[in-house]
């Protein structure tokens, strides 16, 4: 059974940052890529970001890009840098992780989910 664990999350002013971290463990650990995802109030889940197994591939939903940072610091553990963030980025966000090598844009893609950790940014 494969576990996939958030943490880091909390409140934060606007134009604040706060930093992310997903660890993968388990048996069989053969995880490759991973990503983030978030969901806010009423909201449809929302693709953010995701990195291949080399740490070599990024991809970022169009509302982050250029604030958020995703990087790889081994196999098993993966981080996101917010950086300027918005009232408009709270939501609980979601680490996933999928069998496939290549990053993904699309929920259904990967095979493994976190609790979901709560990012709230006041103004």
């Amino acid at each position: 059974q494969v576990h996939v664990q958030e943490s880091g999350g909390g409140l934060v002013l606007t134009g604040g940052s706060l930093r992310l971290s997903c660890l993968a463990s388990g048996r069989p650990l053969n995880i490759f890529a991973m990503g983030w995802f978030r969901q806010a109030p009423g909201k449809e889940r929302e693709f953010v970001a995701s990195i291949d197994y080399f740490g070599a591939t990024t991809a970022y939903g169009d509302s982050v890009k250029g604030r958020f940072t995703i990087s790889r610091d081994d196999a098993n553990n993966m981080s996101l840098q917010m950086s300027d963030l918005e009232p408009e980025d709270t939501a609980v966000y979601y680490c996933a992780a999928r069998r496939p090598s290549t990053a993904a844009r699309h929920e259904s893609e990967y095979d493994y989910w976190g609790q979901g950790t709560q990012v709230t940014v006041s103004s």
